[in-house]
């Protein structure tokens, strides 16, 4: 059974989609409250085009407009990409019955929380905004004792490893090649004071948790 949740940002007006897909056994907790565009005297089914964006602009969650290839939204879809590859990494590590599932299932839902940060440009927020899309440096903190316990599970590396090794690791591979250049995308905005900083150190450490979990599963 597959749930599929629209969060949106502004009242009124579509600004910014964030579309969730995901098993019913699995959740996640995300900033943006759902809204419905359904109403008693209407119930039809609402479309999921908004043509909003049609001329080059998106929205940020301040409700400002700016152009599609603007800095956050290019941030915004290299976050998106990476949580989506996790995803297809972990339907891999399942097959395979990998322990860290779990791990890599709250990565994607932290993910969410970056993607709001990233979305809420100090230069437009208002305190309500900032509240909301806060991002929490305790799960930088989860993902370096999860480095930790990977690392002293594994031997010493005396070469460096091709990326391969089974779908599950070539996934996570993967992962941690767009989770670099998310990191990268992310970086000038954290710089000019639109992103909490804690956003950028949580994708750094995520790039070590990757290579830890890849080299763990070549040996």
């Amino acid at each position: 059974m597959f749930i599929v949740m629209t969060f949106l940002i502004r009242p009124g007006h579509v600004r910014l989609g964030i579309t969730m897909i995901m098993t019913a056994h699995r959740s996640c907790r995300v900033v943006f409250s759902k809204r419905s565009y359904t109403s008693e005297e209407n119930n039809r089914i609402p479309k999921i085009y908004t043509k909003t964006g049609d001329k080059g602009f998106s929205s940020t969650f301040t409700g400002e407009r700016r152009p599609k290839e603007n800095q956050i939204f290019e941030a915004l879809g290299n976050t998106d990409e990476l949580s989506s590859v996790i995803g297809l990494a972990r339907e891999y590590c399942l097959e395979k019955g990998h322990t860290f599932t779990d791990q890599l299932d709250k990565i994607q839902c932290i993910l969410q929380d970056v993607g709001s940060n990233i979305a809420t440009p100090q230069s437009s927020a208002r305190e309500i905004h900032i509240k909301r899309t806060q991002f929490n440096n305790s799960s930088t903190t989860d993902l370096e004792n999860w480095i930790d316990k990977f690392t002293e599970e594994l031997p010493p590396l005396t070469n460096f490893i091709l990326p391969s090794g089974g779908k599950s690791s070539a996934a996570l591979h993967l992962a941690r090649t767009i989770c670099r250049r998310a990191e990268r995308s992310v970086v000038p905005i954290v710089r000019s004071g639109e992103a909490d900083p804690d956003v950028a150190m949580f994708l750094n450490r995520q790039i070590c948790c990757n290579e830890r979990r890849e080299k763990g599963k070549h040996l």
